[in-house]
């Protein structure tokens, strides 16, 4: 039976974060997935590294600064799937003060440390390139900034950096049970095939997200110490609404806000919703409902409504906020909670709640949190080390496609583009050898190859065509039915194959 210092249960970004960064400090970790990584919440985001401008309406001044300082801190590690983002807010006269957003705008400048990212400014809509595609009765805005990031990328790299550092990492893996035995965990686990094996843990990370409570009930047998809120988020992609780089960010009568963001070169992504979530979080739906209600508040801002015709795609994911209360989804705290039982040496970490933005530092709580058990482990060491293909500057991408495209010249720029910002550095791996676009394989579509393919299967766990299109990149936007399926069967036998 297999051993190991760490059995991390889930694989989104918690999960992941939490399996790299222990697997860095010398433990021996598994981590198991029930499904392919980051296939619910965590490639259901609004995709931004944000400090969330509007908690500060909720006093949440220790979960902003927190999440702005690590903004930057990202962006460095990984240029290649995330960058900075500027965001303008035009001023609503019926809704908060123009003095009111320009004061949360200062305290947004300055609350974190920016480095990087440009500071706020004040805009002239009539004027500015970026107020030309609202209504000429928002005549002032704001422009400040966040950053972008490809949420399911940053969750396959944080995988395969723990990999590299000796983690074993296994997908369509499920936990079925476990149980305390002699000081250490007992855990059942199921692959596709049916079969159950075991292995053994000193200690187990429940990071299942909207399964938190699941693990902890039926699967460890354990009452649940504290609850989660189940907090559906829905999204709307249309056809590109307009031809500038920045995004809004519109205030609603509500009380909410909406994004409207450039998105995958030929789209605009337009969310979020907060509602609270009732049954299966697997089954989390964008309803219809939702959808009228982000075109209708981005119509409200826009010279051109949304249509339901401009609407290609919608999705939705569950957010495992911590239950703290709060009358309102929206009010629910962003803000994570880590909860530890020791048993016998044995020991347990539930993880609640938490953003995208700070899960680097959730995994370093949590390690904290572990630490007792493991006296062995060094210390943290993620803040200034790069996810896989990162090594390079923080914005090195240009110059990155300008190399891929002289050392490979049948790549045309919008191919190069994309090998770069999904593979950073490691793309030369992914082209290497190649001198002719024969050199890559068959096309899939697009410009998905089989050689691309392969890599993906061979180093990132992508085992059918949804992972491909879908998880690995949202090239899913762009393939016809007819060539999913092809995929799909390509896949199938190369996986018999092998």
């Amino acid at each position: 039976m297999p051993t190991y210092d760490l059995a991390v249960v889930g694989g989104g970004v918690n999960g992941a974060g939490i399996a790299r960064d222990a697997a860095g400090r010398g433990l021996k970790v598994h981590m198991c997935e029930a499904g392919d990584l980051a296939q619910a919440t965590s490639s259901a985001s609004t995709k931004l590294f944000h400090g969330g401008l509007r908690y500060l309406e909720f006093y949440e001044f220790g979960l902003v600064r927190k999440a702005l300082i690590e903004r930057e801190t990202l962006i460095r590690a990984m240029p290649h799937i995330s960058w900075p983002l500027r965001f303008v807010l035009p001023h609503h006269p019926g809704l908060r003060p123009a003095w009111l957003l320009r004061l949360g705008l200062f305290i947004y400048d300055h609350l974190g440390g920016r480095k990087i990212l440009p500071a706020t400014r004040t805009l002239d809509l009539r004027r500015a390139e970026v107020g030309k595609p609202l209504k000429p009765e928002f005549t002032k805005g704001f422009e400040y900034s966040d950053g972008w990031v490809m949420d399911s990328r940053l969750v396959v790299l944080n995988a395969r950096d723990a990999a590299a550092r000796g983690a074993t990492i296994e997908t369509r893996t499920r936990l079925v049970g476990g149980s305390r035995e002699d000081g250490t965990w007992r855990l059942r686990l199921e692959g596709l095939d049916g079969a159950i094996r075991e292995i053994r843990a000193k200690a187990v990370v429940n990071a299942a997200g909207p399964w938190v409570d699941e693990v902890l009930r039926h699967r460890l047998g354990r009452n649940a110490p504290a609850h989660i809120r189940l907090v559906r988020g829905s999204h709307i992609v249309t056809r590109k609404l307009f031809d500038h780089d920045r995004a809004y960010i519109f205030q609603t009568s509500d009380g909410r806000i909406v994004f409207a963001i450039p998105y995958e070169e030929d789209f605009t992504l337009v969310g979020t919703t907060d509602r609270d979530h009732q049954g299966d979080p697997a089954d989390a739906k964008c309803s219809e409902e939702e959808a009228d209600y982000l075109r209708e508040v981005a119509s409200q801002y826009l010279a051109k409504p949304i249509e339901k015709d401009d609407v290609v795609w919608t999705y939705s994911g569950v957010r495992p906020l911590y239950d703290d209360g709060a009358k309102s989804a929206t009010q629910a705290t962003r803000d994570y909670v880590l909860q530890l039982e020791d048993e016998g040496g044995a020991l347990l970490l539930n993880v609640f709640g938490g953003k995208i933005t700070t899960f680097r530092k959730l995994a370093e709580a949590a390690l904290d949190k572990l630490s007792p058990g493991f006296p062995q482990m060094t210390g943290p060491w993620t803040h200034d080390a790069p996810m896989p293909g990162g090594d390079m500057p923080h914005d090195g991408v240009p110059a990155l496609v300008a190399e891929l495209r002289a050392a490979h010249p049948f790549l045309t720029q919008r191919w190069a583009n994309r090998l770069a910002r999904m593979y950073g550095t490691e793309a030369r791996k992914v082209l290497a050898g190649a001198t002719d676009a024969a050199a890559m394989g068959a096309r899939f579509g697009w410009d998905l190859t089989e050689t691309e393919v392969r890599w993906l299967m061979t180093h990132e766990w992508a085992r059918t065509a949804e992972d491909v299109l879908w998880r690995r990149s949202r090239l899913g936007l762009r393939f016809t039915p007819e060539e999913i399926e092809a995929l799909d069967a390509w896949m199938a036998a190369e996986t018999i194959a092998a």
